[in-house]
């Protein structure tokens, strides 16, 4: 819904046909402060319409860009799309884990492959769904993503607590990567 003296709202009722074509572009910004904080980016081109007192946009393709690339996405497909259930807390929890866990993220590396972690100088959380962590990993020229899958998929914030948990175990007794014993070697001498 717009106000009537709005630009977009005037452009759609002075548009040929009414109906002004436009491309939204909407970013995906990790909420933690890493390299390249945009984890994805989607655009979306069709026009707007006036519509029973509001403005409706009607899409007519739509494009996703992650890291590993850009992908047309079915319209069929996105209309009948349902949000990740942790969506909403995935901001808060990433943020609580960074600030108040940095012990759990660097334990978290463990899981990691050893190479994955080769000139690692810091490790961040930096995306979380029902299905998984992904652990961006800053190098001084460049970074990459892990991703540590969940046991089971997480429907809300207390089975990804309980999933937290199950990874952390797995972290714990598994051998510390030599990347990350070198460079703790290295700062502490």
């Amino acid at each position: 819904h717009l106000p009537d003296d709005s630009t977009l709202a005037a452009s759609a009722i002075c548009a040929p046909r009414g109906e002004p074509s436009a491309v939204l572009e909407f970013a995906d910004v990790a909420p933690v402060p890493v390299r390249h904080r945009i984890r994805a980016r989607l655009w979306m081109a069709g026009w707007f319409a006036p519509e029973e007192g509001h403005l409706a946009f009607h899409t007519t393709r739509a494009v996703l860009r992650e890291p590993g690339g850009a992908v047309v996405v079915d319209l069929d497909e996105f209309a009948i799309a349902e949000p990740d259930p942790l969506a909403l807390a995935e901001a808060q929890l990433l943020t609580h884990l960074a600030d108040a866990h940095p012990d759990a993220v660097e334990r978290l590396t463990r899981l990691v492959e050893p190479d994955s972690l080769h000139g690692a100088v810091r490790v961040q959380p930096l995306a979380v769904d029902r299905h998984g962590l992904t652990l961006r990993i800053e190098r001084a020229r460049g970074h990459g993503d892990v991703r540590l899958p969940f046991h089971r998929p997480a429907d809300n914030v207390g089975q990804l607590t309980e999933r937290m948990h199950v990874l952390l175990t797995q972290a714990s007794s598994a051998s510390c990567p030599r990347a990350l014993q070198r460079q703790r070697t290295e700062g502490d001498g």
